[in-house]
């Protein structure tokens, strides 16, 4: 491999990282917020992609421009599915629960896009798709520089809210201490409802940009939520700054491992890091080892 070609693999593994991390950081809320394993949120994902698909080819709307439509209309759909099954779960066992629940839902809306799409792959399409910049030697599709920049600008957002707001203080306070939390006066169901609606909002970020670099089809969710939950994981189980460094990380390393090795081999990256990370640091990497009140 030569130094332009590792200089390549590592470029694009920070720029797919970015975006990995912002629909990773959306799984790793609902959980830190909520105990619930969020299995669909990879189909979430491609969904998120569908719809910047169906506004692009037969609305005439651009990929940009339908995220105005597309952020609110999934956080609807979490704010949707938070009412109606996830605060049904009982605390006692709301984590195991939460993998069967939203599981059907993962399996509900798979179908539901088989039904309309087939199994055929779609690409998202747009002049910035197709078009590079030339740096460091190499060209870098625009597609990327701009999926990283409203990760980035998405996660300090997202970020602020968690730890410069009142919304965020009450979302900490749930997080810590339900019952405390509950007994202060903080509407606890409120605050899961929404923290829900923004897990799911930030997968019609996600959804457009890896539907404009990815093929995809109703398929793709399994794919990529086994990849999700290894990078929720691999940086500590409600650590947002875990999702982006752990994403980051193990997207640096497959791509290399993409170039130097083999392309087949690269998926095996995420287990392979999490298997070792996890034997010397349990917690992950930026997760806390104490574990919170309930």
């Amino acid at each position: 491999m030569t130094g332009t070609a590792f200089i390549e693999a590592v470029v694009d593994g920070i720029l797919t990282g970015g975006v990995y991390a912002l629909m990773a950081a959306g799984l790793t809320l609902i959980f830190g917020v909520m105990d619930i394993i969020n299995i669909a949120q990879g189909i979430m994902v491609v969904l998120g992609a569908y719809l910047s698909f169906e506004l692009s080819v037969h609305a005439g709307i651009g990929l940009l421009p339908g995220l105005l439509i597309t952020v609110p209309a999934m956080f609807c759909l979490g704010v949707a599915i938070e009412f109606l099954f996830m605060r049904r779960l009982r605390d006692q066992d709301r984590t195991q629960m939460s993998i069967l629940v939203t599981y059907a839902v993962a399996i509900v809306i798979e179908g539901i896009l088989t039904a309309i799409y087939g199994v055929n792959y779609q690409q998202l399409s747009a002049s910035y798709v197709n078009s590079s910049v030339h740096m460091l030697g190499f060209y870098l599709p625009d597609i990327y520089l701009i999926g990283f920049g409203m990760a980035v600008a998405l996660l300090v957002g997202l970020y602020s809210l968690l730890y410069r707001t009142k919304f965020g203080r009450a979302v900490r306070a749930s997080l810590q201490n339900r019952t405390a939390a509950d007994l202060i006066g903080i509407d606890v169901n409120r605050v899961r409802t929404i923290s829900v609606g923004i897990g799911v909002a930030v997968t019609a970020v996600g959804g457009m940009v890896f539907g404009a670099t990815n093929a995809f089809n109703p398929n793709t969710g399994y794919d990529l939520i086994s990849r999700l939950l290894a990078i929720v994981i691999l940086g500590g189980m409600g650590s947002i700054a875990g999702a982006m460094g752990a994403a980051v990380f193990i997207l640096v390393i497959n791509d290399i491992v993409a170039v130097w090795w083999s392309p087949t081999w690269a998926p095996i990256v995420y287990f392979v890091a999490l298997v070792i990370v996890l034997s010397v640091r349990p917690q992950g990497l930026f997760g806390r080892a104490a574990v919170r009140a309930q």
